[in-house]
């Protein structure tokens, strides 16, 4: 490959026991590491040697449509004791007391319902099952030996993180084999091992002491010393020391749970979890196609007066093609009386001829005009309906732009894909020829049944009983196939859902060994649609019989008439109206079966229309426009704001007021869970919130979705790239020039990155941008934010999946580009945020602290308080100093030295009154 290799240089043994730590600044490759252990990236040349079996977690968490419970057992058996301290040891038992149903909550299609720090537990979760059965001596779901770890500490606050690092990781997996990628590096001394990997290439390996040892700036790398060895935290243990140790714990917990065995008599079994219906079902409608479908999907491709010209060459198209027949027929007829009138009169065996040249043209131009009508009539008929399918595709399309967030929770990505895929297809390809075969096969029908009637007028009578025999046996026969086939479109849904879910957590699947588990999950979605589809089939046949048996006795009808009525009927008539009802046997059948065919194609017209009247979103234009420099300042006023996600849902922010001053940068902290997140989608107005929310006297709920979010940039949680160039990523709307893209692709550090590619910022970016790193993605959306130079900046644990330096960049970054801006900042990481004008620290929905850092410090009993104090004693003090010089160079800037604090003489009470706080 010209492409040079993710890994190069790599040499490294773990042993049993032993934690190694991976490390190294954004994209030098220690995800591809890991995903070589794997052995999902193929190696050139060298040795990988794995022994046991292998757990995985992987970078971005990865669930699966159905109940926290199920994503946690994995397909285990369920028992309670362990259960709970799976539940204690990854840190989730409050979360899932707030949810609904607890964990039998369904979290949907990727993980909707939980925050992105509760996904990266349940995925912990999930792994620590495989571990935790020995450690507490009960009953064993299934053991793994070695457990790769792929940073899953980024999306957690510091109290969680220091949790999930010394209850899961330094105890529950302390007899294992861990590889954990991290950039928490204040857990770096409690490793056995440490790697640090720099552009794919091994550049250090060793112990946290012999680091240190050897002269290496292993400090600034950290960014503070070494860990002090008593606990910052009353009951925390010392992290090196729990690797180290047996679980002394264990025979306590033990205890515990054999109590509660005792006390409980047997262990709890849960209600069996179908695992096919663990989203809501798809609904879909009941009854006959409304008439109104129908008259939408014509109106989609033409307007009343084309439709008309339309029907009109389909009734001529047919009348010519059943001339020509008569035609002939009387051509036939007239050439035979005249030989037998030439004959009676003479005696002689003479043949009078008729005018051969009229005869022919008029054959030759009803053929031509039968051709002529049947092109136009083709052509018309597809151009329509090709439209209406154009149309009402780019109506669904436009339909789920506007739709609210909540649409894309409550629906799975195959319920989307369904209609995008299949029934955008039926229209495209199946509903245009079938119609067309319905319209001209019906027409024939017609035809064959006028001639029979005008050659034997009596033929009526038993038409009359056959007719309604047809229409019950029709009705009865659609009204059967149309919930069938609407049942055989929403069993496709989940077959699509579920090759999504599994494509997006591959890694994981085959890590656990689960591939048989999830191929018995798709057999049995497909073996549902299979039965669905089968049934169609069967009634299809069923009705092919009968209309066979009917057609069967209109032959015998009409031949039996023919020879009741032999003397009053000329032979051309005769061959015609028998030639007509012997090719009656097959289009008659054809006929009505592809008039059901359309009827059950029109369900999937009905599908599609379903989502193009999906509820919308706040008008994206309304008649109040800003001004185009608005938001000149960057105040933001939430007064008394309430939010939820749906009109059923729980609230996730409770009475929420606060101000945040034009050019502020205000950190957001709180627990995973205590609405962070849901802040910035009040502000973006991704669902309507209750209350006020103020951007520079602009009242949001007044203005256009456009004209709000266009101003207000923002860096993801998740990080989005565009299957595209990266050029088109960055400036989508061609509005800036190549200088100005190479420019800030330098300021984030990716110029090097985008060099290297093979056409640069032409190059075409892999599907959701996977041949980037998390954390380069993440600086690709930094990016962005620069460009737009907007007055309000939102940072959404932009920083959790790069290393402290990127980190610290990004700061710097974002303190020099965005200076007189309002920031906005979500964060686990508190050195991020530690220098913040404010702190907003959320709990449950609800604002608990607002204040200078510096100042919610002092308070001990603080909620911000005691989450610094989480982080260990070291960076807890370094936090506090750096909180302190910021307030001090804020409020008294005489205080302050060349970025340090002032001497302690300048500060001698007898220089004067200095009142640093003040509370009445």
């Amino acid at each position: 490959s010209s492409e040079s290799p993710a890994l190069q240089q790599v040499s490294f043994t773990v042993r049993r026991g032993e934690l190694l730590a991976v490390i190294g600044p954004v994209g030098a490759g220690k995800s591809s590491l890991l995903s070589a252990v794997l052995g999902e990236l193929p190696k050139d040349k060298g040795l990988i040697n794995v022994t046991g079996k292998i757990a995985y977690v992987s970078q971005q968490p990865w669930v699966f449509s159905g109940t926290v419970r199920s994503n946690i057992l994995f397909d285990k058996e369920y028992e309670k004791e362990k259960y709970e301290k799976v539940l204690k040891v990854c840190a989730l038992k409050k979360d899932l007391e707030l949810l609904s149903n607890g964990d039998l909550t369904v979290i949907g299609d990727r993980g909707a319902t939980l925050s992105g720090g509760q996904k990266a537990r349940v995925n912990l979760a999930r792994l620590v099952v495989f571990a935790v059965s020995k450690i507490y001596k009960l009953a064993v779901y299934q053991d793994a030996d070695i457990y790769l770890l792929d940073d899953p500490l980024s999306a957690v606050d510091a109290e969680v993180g220091r949790h999930l690092f010394e209850k899961c990781i330094c105890q529950a997996l302390h007899q294992k084999i861990s590889v954990l990628v991290t950039h928490q590096l204040q857990y770096l001394d409690a490793a056995n091992q440490i790697l640090i990997l720099k552009d794919g290439k091994m550049v250090g390996k060793g112990t946290y002491s012999e680091f240190l040892r050897s002269g290496i700036d292993f400090a600034s790398l950290l960014k503070k010393d070494e860990e002090a060895e008593e606990p910052s935290v009353p009951g925390t243990p010392n992290l090196k020391s729990a690797r180290n140790r047996t679980f002394s714990e264990s025979s306590v917990w033990s205890q515990d749970s054999s109590a509660q065995s005792q006390k409980d008599g047997a262990v709890e079994q849960p209600p069996a979890e179908n695992a096919l219906a663990t989203v809501p079902e798809e609904s879909r409608s009941e009854g006959k196609i409304n008439f109104k479908v129908y008259r939408k999907y014509f109106t989609a491709g033409a307007n009343c007066f084309v439709i008309f010209i339309l029907l009109l060459f389909n009734i001529l198209a047919q009348v010519a093609y059943v001339l020509q027949d008569w035609w002939l027929s009387y051509w036939a007829n007239h050439q035979e009386t005249l030989n037998v009138t030439t004959n009676g009169n003479n005696g002689a065996n003479e043949t009078e001829h008729l005018d051969l040249n009229f005869y022919l043209g008029i054959y030759a131009g009803l053929t031509v005009a039968t051709i002529l009508f049947g092109i136009i009539r083709s052509l018309l008929v597809f151009q329509v309906l090709v439209n209406s399918g154009q149309t009402l595709h780019n109506k669904m399309f436009q339909s789920i732009l506007k739709a609210p967030v909540l649409f894309f929770d409550r629906n799975p990505i195959g319920r989307i894909l369904n209609r995008f895929s299949k029934d955008i297809g039926h229209l495209d390809d199946l509903l245009p020829l079938t119609f067309m075969d319905f319209v001209q096969t019906l027409l024939q029908i017609f035809g064959v049944v006028a001639v029979a009637v005008a050659v034997i007028p009596w033929i009526l009578i038993p038409l009359i009983p056959l007719f309604i025999l047809f229409i019950f046996l029709r009705r009865y026969f659609l009204d059967t196939s149309r919930d069938i086939k609407r049942l055989e479109s929403t069993t496709r849904s989940p077959v699509f859902s579920h090759l999504s879910s599994s494509l997006q957590g591959l890694w994981t699947i085959r890590a656990l060994k689960a591939e048989e588990r999830f191929q018995k999950l798709f057999d049995a979605h497909q073996d549902l649609h299979s039965e669905a589809w089968f049934l169609f089939l069967t009634t299809s046949r069923w009705f092919a019989v009968r209309l066979d048996a009917i057609c069967a006795i209109f032959v015998i009808v009409v031949a039996f008439g023919s020879l009741l009525l032999a003397k009053t009927l000329n032979a051309g008539q005769v061959g015609l109206a028998l030639s007509y009802a012997i090719t009656l046997m097959g289009t008659f059948q054809w006929g009505v079966r592809q008039s059901a065919e359309v009827e059950n194609l029109m369900i999937s017209v009905e599908r599609v229309m379903e989502y193009t009247e999906l509820e919308k979103e706040a008008p994206w234009e309304t008649n109040r426009h800003p001004p185009p420099e608005w938001p000149s300042q960057g105040m933001i006023a939430f007064e008394n704001v309430n939010f939820t996600y749906s009109l059923d849902g729980p609230l996730v922010l409770r009475h929420l007021s606060v101000l945040i001053k034009p050019k502020e940068k205000v950190g957001i902290v709180g627990r995973t869970g205590a609405g962070k997140s849901s802040l910035i989608a009040a502000l973006f107005r991704l669902a309507e919130p209750e209350g006020r929310i103020w951007i520079d006297k602009y009242l949001t709920s007044e203005l256009g979705l456009h004209d709000l979010r266009k101003k207000i940039s923002i860096i993801p949680q998740e990080p989005v790239l565009f299957t595209g160039t990266m050029r088109k990523n960055l400036d989508p709307f061609n509005e800036y020039t190549d200088e100005e893209l190479w420019n800030v692709l330098e300021e984030v550090q990716l110029k090097e990155v985008v060099e290297d590619l093979p056409n640069k910022m032409e190059t075409q970016l892999a599907e959701s941008g996977s041949n980037f790193s998390v954390g380069q993605r993440q600086l690709v959306c930094l990016a962005r934010a620069v460009l737009k130079k907007n007055r309000i900046l939102i940072i959404d644990e932009a920083t959790a999946n790069v290393d402290p330096r990127t980190d610290e960049f990004i700061q710097k970054t974002i303190r020099e580009k965005f200076a007189h801006c309002t920031v906005l900042t979500i964060a686990h990481r508190l050195n991020t945020i530690i220098d913040s004008d404010r702190i907003m620290v959320l709990d449950s929905g609800r604002l608990k602290e607002y204040g200078e850092p510096y100042i919610l410090l002092q308070e001990q009993d603080g909620l911000f308080y005691k989450m610094v104090q989480q982080v260990g004693k070291t960076e807890a003090t370094s936090l506090i100093e750096t909180a302190k010089r910021v307030y001090l160079s804020k409020n008294y800037p005489e205080v302050v030295q060349n970025g340090h604090l002032a001497t302690d003489s300048s500060l001698h009470p007898s220089s004067g009154l200095c009142i640093t706080e003040t509370a009445l």
